[in-house]
């Protein structure tokens, strides 16, 4: 079972985050494009980081907690899904929070950033004035 620790650790972070694309409404998974564009900007300084962190031995993976799958014999095949899921989990809770705080404080600064960034709909009172859509 240890080998599978990295790995269930990841599936326990999106388990917990996934039902707030549909419960909430994120809106993560429905918008394939800026998922993938926002991945790629995460991504790509840490995968940097990383492969220098572990070429100069800063740091390595023990083999005991992953499943000595390592990607161009470097990195650990859960270390390149550790930059897939934990920004996936952090750009749900982001627009969950979004979403909730534009409904219980629909004046708010929180609906404000929402409204900009498309995860909810502008006001009434907006669309009445002629307000332009983010």
């Amino acid at each position: 079972m240890e080998p599978f620790h990295y790995l269930l650790v990841l599936l326990a972070c999106l388990a917990i985050t996934a039902p707030l694309e549909w419960v909430v409404g994120a809106r993560v998974y429905r918008r394939p494009r800026r998922l993938t564009l926002t991945l790629v900007i995460a991504m790509t300084p840490f995968i940097v980081w990383d492969l220098v962190g572990i070429a100069r031995g800063h740091w390595d993976f023990s083999s005991r907690y992953t499943l000595s799958i390592d990607l161009g014999g470097v990195m650990p095949l859960e270390e390149l899904l550790f930059f897939v899921v934990i920004p996936i989990c952090a750009l749900l809770t982001h627009q969950a929070v979004l979403r909730l705080g534009a409904r219980v404080w629909p004046r708010g600064r929180l609906a404000r950033e929402a409204r900009e960034l498309g995860a909810v709909a502008p006001s009434t009172s907006e669309v009445e004035q002629g307000a332009p859509r983010a």
